[in-house]
């Protein structure tokens, strides 16, 4: 899924639709007390998912396994992923409230929107990246390694490492090399 168009009412993209809905829904329901059971769904969830992930309820996704995630990640409440394309997650990542990850676009042209046709780009997010409250992420961006995104940035375009990014859409606003706090 690299730009390709495809059928939203394919009957294969429904059942991954649906069992990755299931999934969440089962993940959802369950207590962040429940460490064990809740590391087994996200591991039959995702295609690959490294130790220490915390994901909070209220979290969606499109396929699940489109997905892969590195060491040492935290997901905070309602964040939604729209993994139609392939997204790639490093290490040691903080995704606030609210944020949300779309591989996933619409044509321009009516017919095409019509007809349920779609297309996905993926997106590759670096280690050390913090991606504050309410941004979004879109098609086929790449945040490089230590990144902030500020609180409701959208992020259209591919990000530098030791950046800081913020607006609509996000610009650089700062360098963090050698910055502390």
């Amino acid at each position: 899924m690299n730009g390709t168009i495809y059928d939203m009412k394919d009957p294969k993209t429904a059942k991954e639709k649906e069992r990755a809905v299931l999934l969440c829904e089962k993940l959802n329901s369950l207590s962040i007390t429940q460490k064990e059971e809740r590391r087994k769904l996200i591991e039959e969830l995702f295609f690959e998912v490294g130790e220490d992930c915390t994901i909070y309820p209220g979290f969606h996704c499109d396929n699940g396994k489109n997905i892969t995630i590195g060491k040492h990640a935290f997901i905070n409440y309602n964040v939604t992923i729209m993994d139609r394309g392939k997204v790639k997650i490093g290490d040691h990542i903080l995704l606030a409230p609210n944020v949300v990850i779309t591989t996933s676009n619409h044509p321009l042209d009516l017919k095409m929107r019509r007809d349920s046709l779609g297309y996905a780009s993926p997106i590759e997010i670096g280690n050390d990246v913090w991606i504050g409250a309410n941004a979004v992420i879109l098609p086929g961006v790449k945040i490089g390694n230590n990144v902030v995104v500020a609180a409701g940035a959208v992020v259209t375009k591919d990000v530098e490492d030791d950046s800081i990014v913020a607006g609509v859409p996000a610009v650089k606003i700062r360098d963090l090399k050698d910055v502390s706090l």
